[in-house]
């Protein structure tokens, strides 16, 4: 009965985990606290997977999204700038709130409508749930195009995001050209 309530409890904690980190992610202007918000859901996500007896997947979330793709995001958003945020948007915190509520009601609604449909005929994990075989046969096998799908639409976002910094930077080469071309002022007195 014990390991019953330790269960829930520590799903509770990681799941209030990922919520807070995934609201924090959106809700904060400064970047590089929305990337450790984001950092601070996926180990929380790590987490609920160790609870699944998952450890590859977990280990792979740490390693791949948190060691490397929030890592990513900081060094993008270190090239860009902390002057490159946007501008603060003006609508006001009332209007924030009731958009809030009104979306957490529709989420809720449409939870609790799939979760007696849905949730009351959950199938038991299989045997080899999470482990390194079954995930590479699905990987390398049925799911093989959208994992290379998912790796080139990384590649763009990662030079999209290098050109959009470039872009917001001054060419020294041309401040250079424009300081010679510049016209000369002439010491001729006008009549």
């Amino acid at each position: 009965m014990m390991d019953f309530w330790l269960e829930r409890i520590y799903f509770g904690v990681c799941a209030a985990m990922a919520i807070a980190g995934a609201i924090g992610t959106v809700a904060f202007p400064n970047p590089i606290r929305g990337a450790m918000s984001l950092l601070f859901t996926i180990v929380a996500i790590a987490g609920m997977y160790l609870q699944l007896h998952a450890p590859f997947l977990a280990a792979i979330q740490l390693i791949v999204y948190a060691g490397a793709v929030v890592v990513l995001f900081l060094f993008v958003i270190m090239l860009i700038g902390p002057a490159a945020t946007a501008t603060r948007d003006a609508r006001g915190l009332l209007a924030r709130a009731i958009g809030g509520l009104a979306a957490s009601a529709v989420s809720l609604q449409i939870i609790l409508v799939l979760s007696r449909k849905v949730f009351a005929r959950v199938p038991v994990a299989q045997g080899g749930f999470g482990s390194i075989e079954s995930i590479g046969d699905l990987l390398f096998g049925e799911y093989l195009v959208p994992f290379e799908i998912s790796s080139f639409l990384l590649m763009i976002a990662i030079v999209g995001a290098v050109a959009v910094a470039r872009g917001k930077q001054p060419d020294p080469q041309l401040a250079d050209e424009g300081e010679t071309k510049a016209p000369k002022p002439t010491a001729e007195a006008h009549p």
